[in-house]
């Protein structure tokens, strides 16, 4: 492993399409394009990759995990409860009362899990570290055990030739913070968390040169403070407008912003820090001119991109959500945006469905459409099928936001399936390989079209906590027996390997 491997540079070409994907009812998201609108190609086309679907031979394969939904050892070498063990022992928040208390036993057993990884064949893997793990009390003290195991788990990957990407917030935010100022409601928040990004990476960075620093603002944020209700994520905080709602998004990008500043200031080596956004992608539903004009606008002026992506990219939230959210708006301190806005070495894109829109005349300029009742869906309620959600995305950061030079990775893509192991102990889950194949389709369009797409992490490596789910949702390419700990591939984990080990979509 390079101390400071460079983002790869992807061979551009013609463009290819997707054939249609059987087999299940109304999957209109893998259709083809047909030349009459030709005209609605980007003018990015040069040499050619292989027709064989083959990726640039740098291309970035990884798989993704996150601190709690893996580690356990909640109470172990001085970690303290962060505001996902509180919120799993409110009755009725969580799945059959589940906890992340044990997981998956990664914090005990991430030897074996690393030469899974090798067998996998990626080179990159992207984790949580657990702010709870490192400063306890979320300021003051570090706790240098919790600091130890993040020290040997990254030695283990790269002895086996695998680089770490960090993700320095993944939900798990300190409980004591919750206590002592509400979280994300205060400002305070954004302060503490560039703190323990600049201890953490004076501790790792001679380690770790790739650091994300928060992972989805939306779902902590936006799900996690309800008006009137409990929300259905932690801190799960009932708050009484909609603009505390939008405060704590704002007090988030701010961390976003401070924690750049914090570890680049901090780090010992050359680093590259990216922030990770689940943010919304929006499908032409024909691929005409107009439509695509349609997606442009809904990229950004819808309330999710115009609050979380477009100011973390430029620096200043898109009007139109603004005047959207009227008096609802964030209260915004002088130097906030310019801080927000940071440079990005690189962004993650975690992509795993979409909406469709059409051109229309009304005063937005577009309409997004309604699925149908039979729609295809894995197996969450908001998991629906739309593989080019994951191209429109990287397109549209491009062409809807000029970040045409960007670096993107795909740090989380998978999905929910009903897996049931065989008598022989097989899991046979093909329909995830089926979403699999479809989604890195889009991908290799968007390489070949010359999007700087560079990689694609899957989520994930195992199965886990899947938060208010519990362990009733499973979206790992490694089946989990929770009970023995067993880790066994899935027919997913052997597809996935050998499109790694080929380089190219089989």
């Amino acid at each position: 492993m390079k101390d400071h491997q460079s983002i790869p540079t992807v061979l551009t070409s013609r463009r290819n399409f997707l054939s249609k994907t059987a087999g299940l009812a109304a999957a209109v998201a893998a259709a083809g394009v047909p030349a009459s609108i030709a005209s609605a190609r980007p003018a990015r086309m040069a040499k050619s990759l292989p027709d064989d679907f083959s990726f640039p031979p740098d291309f970035y394969w990884g798989a993704a995990t996150a601190a709690y939904q893996i580690e356990g050892a909640a109470n172990e070498d001085g970690r303290k409860p962060s505001v996902w063990d509180t919120f799993c022992r409110i009755p009725g928040r969580v799945k059959n009362g589940d906890t992340g208390d044990v997981a998956c036993d990664h914090y005990h057993r991430f030897e074996a899990d690393v030469k899974l990884m090798a067998e996998l064949g990626i080179k990159h893997y992207r984790f949580g570290i657990s702010w709870p793990r490192i400063i306890p009390d979320g300021r003051g003290a570090v706790n240098e055990k919790g600091v130890d195991f993040y020290r040997r788990l990254t030695d283990t990957l790269l002895q086996h030739g695998i680089t770490p990407h960090a993700t320095l917030l993944h939900w798990d935010s300190p409980q004591a913070l919750e206590d002592r100022y509400g979280s994300w409601r205060s400002r305070e928040m954004a302060k503490d968390f560039a703190e323990y990004c600049s201890q953490t990476v004076k501790r790792l960075g001679d380690r770790i040169t790739d650091w994300m620093t928060i992972n989805e603002i939306y779902c902590f944020t936006y799900m996690g403070y309800g008006v009137g209700q409990v929300p259905p994520h932690a801190p799960g905080t009932i708050v009484k407008s909609r603009k505390e709602v939008l405060q704590t998004v704002h007090h988030a990008l701010l961390a976003h912003g401070l924690g750049c500043q914090a570890i680049r200031a901090a780090t010992p080596k050359p680093t590259r820090v990216a922030l990770v956004v689940n943010f919304e992608s929006y499908i032409p539903v024909i691929e005409t001119p107009e439509n695509i004009e349609a997606a442009r606008k809904a990229f950004v002026s819808e309330e999710h991109n115009g609050t979380v992506l477009v100011p973390a990219l430029t620096g200043a939230y898109n009007a139109q959500a603004l005047e959207a959210l009227g008096a609802d708006a964030p209260d915004i301190q002088a130097g906030d945006m310019k801080t927000i806005g940071q440079p990005l070495d690189v962004l993650g894109y975690n992509i795993y469905t979409g909406s469709y829109v059409r051109a229309a005349a009304n005063a937005r300029g577009y309409e997004i459409l309604p699925l149908p009742r039979e729609y295809p869906q894995m197996h969450m309620p908001w998991l629906n099928f739309v593989p080019e959600s994951l191209y429109w995305g990287v397109r549209m950061v491009s062409e809807a936001l000029g970040k045409k030079s960007l670096p993107i990775l795909i740090t989380e893509n998978g999905c929910a399936t009903d897996d049931t192991v065989t008598a022989k102990g097989e899991v046979l889950d093909l329909s995830r390989v089926m979403y699999l194949r479809s989604y890195l389709r889009n991908a290799h369009r968007a390489v070949s079209e010359g999007y700087p797409l560079k990689g694609y992490f899957h989520w994930s490596l195992m199965d886990n906590f899947e938060w208010s789910w519990g362990y009733t949702r499973r979206f790992g390419i490694t089946h989990v027996d929770y009970a023995t700990q067993r880790r066994t591939p899935k027919q997913s984990f052997r597809w996935y390997q050998q499109v790694i080990k080929e380089n190219r979509l089989l």
